[in-house]
């Protein structure tokens, strides 16, 4: 191996090191990142518990690592707009709104993701 093709696999080593240090920071710091490993970890335990099939566990997977993305998409906005002014401003506001609406839509369609999902487990189980 050459020197060159060893800092590549440093310098990817380090950036997936950031980008575990940005999940980390979001999990210690936002509340709303807690709560969605909280549900997410419940969400999980139903899915092993029903043994949903591989289908819905696709539905499961992607549904929760969206909600993961868009809250740490949101943080970071918040952030940036943070360190910009500290002023009021209706565009950092909006900036930020804005985030913060993506993560509720996303979050509402993970609802009725798992909603379709467990529902009938549910049911079933309680009869």
């Amino acid at each position: 191996m050459n020197m060159d093709s060893r800092d590549k696999h440093v310098h990817l080593w380090k950036s997936f090191s950031y980008a575990l240090t940005g999940i980390k920071t979001a999990l210690w710091s936002e509340r709303n990142m807690r709560i969605h490993l909280c549900v997410s970890m419940l969400v999980i335990g139903c899915s092993i518990f029903f043994s949903i099939s591989k289908l819905e566990w696709l539905f499961v997977i992607v549904a929760i690592g969206g909600i993961f993305s868009l809250e740490l998409v949101n943080t970071a906005i918040e952030r940036v707009v943070d360190l910009v002014t500290e002023d009021y401003h209706p565009l950092a506001k909006q900036a930020k709104d804005l985030a913060a609406g993506a993560v509720f839509i996303y979050a509402v369609t993970a609802v009725v993701i798992g909603s379709i999902i467990f529902f009938p487990y549910f049911f079933s189980w309680l009869i």
